[in-house]
Order: structure tokens, then sequence, then C-alpha cells
């Protein structure tokens, strides 16, 4: 079931959408050639308590971290872990604020060091294509334009929409109707209404859209080993349109 959020909900998940940023911000100082995704996991839990905010994610069906760390040929949901990052990296780091009951969602790629001109263009064309899906979150228009506006840029420029793993909406709980495909067609799916508050979050694969699960039962990963970017922002929709509340 869908649920719109009052003004006063809008405006706690807003509260910790902007801290969620601020904490995006300090990973993104943090990102070099040495550093671990367990240190950047130590920080976020460390930078969360401080602001009396706690990671949503920790705990949930068992996870055990405060970030998802995904790296290189990982889409989604990779574990934090000790191995040093190295140049030509890409890294993306996911998280869930909860803040006073608000949560908040974003994830950002993040480049480490010198990278190749491809996987630039990937991160580049990645988050291009969060912006072209956000500009269509308009209340009357359905999720399908969303998805389609996501699709049609990124394949465009010769890479893919990974189908595995979608947006969704985000209230009381971290996952919630509707879900947000980063592909279809124009004019079908849900319609935006205001007061829905959802994330969109394109993961794009320099290859195939093709994912295959680790053994962990979390981690995705590109079945071809290339590079998989992903960005993420949770947005509420309003008479004036999409109000970002993880905007840098």
């Amino acid at each position: 079931m869908i649920t719109l959020k009052s003004e006063r909900e809008i405006n706690l998940m807003h509260e910790a959408g902007k801290l969620l940023a601020s904490c995006h911000k300090e990973i993104a100082k943090m990102i070099k050639p040495g550093i671990t995704t367990m240190q950047i996991d130590k920080f976020v839990e460390e930078y969360l308590a401080k602001h009396g905010a706690t990671p949503e994610q920790k705990g949930y069906k068992g996870y055990q971290y405060a970030t998802c760390a995904s790296l290189n040929d990982e889409i989604c949901h990779g574990f934090p872990t000790n191995k040093p990052l190295k140049d030509g990296d890409i890294v993306t780091i996911d998280m869930v604020v909860n803040l006073n009951g608000g949560l908040a969602d974003s994830a950002w790629t993040h480049t480490v060091g010198d990278i190749s001109d491809e996987a630039q263009r990937l991160v580049d064309v990645t988050y291009e294509a969060l912006l072209k899906g956000i500009e269509q979150a308009q209340p009357g228009n359905r999720t399908g334009d969303i998805g389609h506006a996501i699709q049609s840029y990124v394949e465009g420029e010769k890479f893919s929409v990974v189908r595995d793993f979608t947006g969704h909406g985000i209230g009381n709980t971290m996952h919630e109707a509707p879900t947000i495909l980063h592909y279809g067609k124009a004019g079908k799916g849900t319609r935006l209404k205001e007061g829905m508050v959802i994330t969109i979050e394109p993961m794009v694969n320099a290859g195939t859209w093709h994912s295959k699960m680790d053994k962990n039962g979390w981690t995705a990963r590109t079945t071809d080993g290339k590079l998989s970017a992903q960005f993420e922002h949770t947005l509420a929709i309003t008479k004036n349109g999409p109000l970002i509340l993880t905007a840098h």
C-alpha cells in the first residue's frame, strides 16, 4: 500500500536527508588509494551517532554493516572489507539514515585516484540518468515515465540499466510501495501523487545488465565482470515537482 506523507513527516525525512548528504560529503574527502571500505563504514557509524542518528540497514534481515560498499563489478549490497582501495577503482557507498524516526536513503559512486576514461564516462552517465529520472517525478506522471527517461538515456550512451534491483517508496520503513523501475514505458505504471516519497537509484553497467548473486546472499555483481555504477536520491513528490531530500 502506498502511504502519502504529511508535511511533518517529509520535514523529518528532509532532516535525515541533510545529515546523510553531509556524511556523503565527508566520505568523498576520505576516498583515496589505500583507504578501506571498512574504515569508511566505521566512520559512518560514528558520524551518525555523533549527530543523534542511526544506520537503518544495520540489522536489517541480519545485515551487519552501517553501509553497503560496492566495488567495481559489484552492482549493489557489497560488504565493507579491509581490502585497500586502489588507483582506478570505483566504489558505491549506499546508506539509509534514521534521524528521529525520519528515514533517508542515498547512494553515491566515488572514483579512486586516476580512473579510465570509460569508467569516468560510466559514472557521469549514471549520475545524469538519475537527474533525468528525477525530472519525471512530477505529480500526475507515472513511474514508467521515470524508468523510460533513464533507460532511453543510458542505452543511448551504449550502457545498460540493471533490471533486478529497483527504487522504492520509503517512509516508516526502508522499503515501501511503489516500486520504481529504472526501465520501462512512458505513461505506464503507478501515478505519482503529492505526498509520495520515493527513491530513484539507477544502477548502470558498462556491459550487460544481467546480475549474479555472491554466496553471501547479499552482493550482486555483473555477470561479465564489467564495471557498475549507481547514484540514488530520496525525493518527495510535491505540487511544485520533486523535492530532493538528500541533495548535497
